[in-house]
C-alpha cells in the first residue's frame, strides 16, 4: 500500500492543490464584478475584525468544491464513507456560506448545524467517537446515549475552533494543513493507509487556498470554509480511532490542539466575565499577538505587516503539539500529559501576554 500512497503523492495531490488554487483565483475575479461576494459592508467594523478592506469571504466555496471532487480520487475502499461525510458537510457548508454572503446566521445556529451534520454522518455510517482513551469511561462510549453526545461535542468544538482562529492570514489554513498531515502520518503508522491518502488530499485542498490567502489575505476562508475544514478534520480523526485501537485519542487531540484550546479558553474567559459564551471579542491569542506586534514592535498603522507576521510567530506553537501527536500516536499516557503540558503553556503565555501588551501601551504616556 505504501507504493499506492507514493503514487497519490506524485500525481493526484498536486492536481488537487492546483484545482483549489485556481478556484480561489476565480472567486477573487468574480468578487471584482460582484462586490456582494465580500459579505456585509459592516464586516470590517466588527469587534473581532482584523482586516480593513473588503475581501471575498467565500474561500470555503473553493475548499468544499475541491473536497467534493475528491470523491474521484478517494481510495475505492472508503468512497462510500467519504461520500457520506461530504453529504453531511453540505448542510454545514450552506449555513456557513449564508453567513459569509451577508445573511446573518447566529453562532448558536451555526453550532446547531454542526451537530445536525454530525448526526447525519452517524446515521449514514452508523459510527461515532469510539473512545476518549480514559479507563472505564471508554466502556460507556460504545452506548449511543454516551457516545453520540460526546461526538457532537467534539465535532462542534473542532469546527467552531477553526472558525475562531480564522482571523489572521494563513493561521487557520496552516493549522489545518498541519493537522491533516499529522493525521495522515498517524494513520500510516497505524497501518490505515487509505485514511493517510484521504488526509493528504485534504492537506492538498487547503494548501491550494493557503497559497492565495498568505501572506496578503486577498481571500478568506469565511465561516463556510472554516467550519467545513474543522468538521471534516474532526471526522477524519474519529475514523482513525474507529479503525485503529492502538491510536491514542489524546494523540489525535494534539493534532487539533490549537483550535480546541482557543475555544475552551474563550468559553472560560467569557463565562468568567459573565459574557455570552458565543459573543465575539478581540481577546483570542492570535489577536493579542497581532496587537502586541503593532504596539510593541511595528507601530500602530502596520497591520498589513503584523497580520501575516502573527501567523509566522504562532506557527511553532501550532505545529509543536501536532508533531508530538505523531510521535506519541500509541503512547496514551504520554500523550495525555503532553496535552496538559501544552494547555499549561497556552494559558501561561496568554496570562503573560496581556500585561506585557498593556505595559507597552503605557510607555509613550509615561514618557
Amino acid at each position: 500500500m505504501h507504493s499506492e500512497v507514493a503514487q497519490l503523492f506524485r500525481y493526484s495531490l498536486g492536481f488537487i492543490a492546483a484545482i483549489s488554487f485556481v478556484a480561489c483565483l476565480c472567486i477573487i475575479a468574480l468578487a471584482q464584478v460582484f462586490p456582494w461576494l465580500c459579505g456585509r459592508r459592516d464586516d470590517e467594523n466588527a469587534v473581532q475584525s482584523m482586516h480593513s478592506r473588503p475581501t471575498p469571504r467565500i474561500g470555503g466555496v473553493a475548499i468544499f468544491f475541491t473536497l467534493a471532487l475528491g470523491v474521484v480520487f478517494a481510495p475505492t475502499t472508503i468512497v462510500q464513507s467519504y461520500l457520506g461525510v461530504i453529504i453531511a458537510t453540505t448542510l454545514l457548508f450552506l449555513v456557513g456560506l449564508s453567513e459569509d454572503l451577508g445573511f446573518r446566521v447566529s453562532p448558536r445556529r451555526r453550532l446547531l448545524a454542526v451537530c445536525v451534520a454530525s448526526l447525519v454522518v452517524i446515521v449514514l455510517l452508523g459510527v461515532w467517537l469510539p473512545r476518549i482513551s480514559m479507563p472505564y469511561f471508554d466502556l460507556l462510549m460504545q452506548y449511543w446515549i454516551v457516545g453520540v453526545p460526546f461526538t457532537l461535542l467534539i465535532t462542534a468544538g473542532v469546527a467552531n475552533g477553526f472558525n475562531l482562529i480564522d482571523g489572521v492570514n494563513g493561521l487557520a489554513a496552516l493549522t489545518a494543513i498541519g493537522a491533516s498531515v499529522s493525521i495522515a502520518l498517524i494513520s500510516l503508522q497505524a497501518g490505515y493507509d487509505t485514511m493517510a491518502m484521504v488526509s493528504m488530499m485534504l492537506a492538498a485542498v487547503i494548501f491550494g487556498f493557503f497559497l492565495v490567502n498568505f501572506p496578503f489575505g486577498i481571500i478568506f476562508l469565511g465561516d463556510a470554509g472554516a467550519y467545513t475544514i474543522g468538521f471534516v478534520l474532526s471526522w477524519f480523526g474519529i475514523a482513525v480511532l474507529i479503525d485503529s485501537s492502538q491510536v491514542s485519542a489524546w494523540a489525535i487531540l494534539l493534532t487539533l490542539f490549537w483550535p480546541l484550546a482557543d475555544t475552551v479558553f474563550a468559553i472560560y474567559r467569557r463565562s468568567r466575565s459573565k459574557k455570552d459564551a458565543m459573543a465575539p471579542d478581540r481577546l483570542h491569542f492570535h489577536q493579542l499577538v497581532m496587537r502586541g506586534l503593532e504596539i510593541c514592535i511595528l507601530g500602530r498603522k502596520r497591520r498589513r505587516i503584523a497580520n501575516p507576521l502573527t501567523t509566522l510567530v504562532l506557527a511553532p506553537f501550532v505545529i509543536a503539539p501536532q508533531v508530538c501527536g505523531v510521535l506519541l500516536w500509541d503512547h496514551n499516557r504520554a500523550a495525555f500529559f503532553t496535552v496538559l503540558a501544552f494547555l499549561a503553556v497556552f494559558i501561561a503565555s496568554y496570562l503573560v501576554a496581556v500585561p506585557a501588551i498593556r505595559a507597552c501601551r503605557q510607555r509613550p504616556q509615561e514618557a
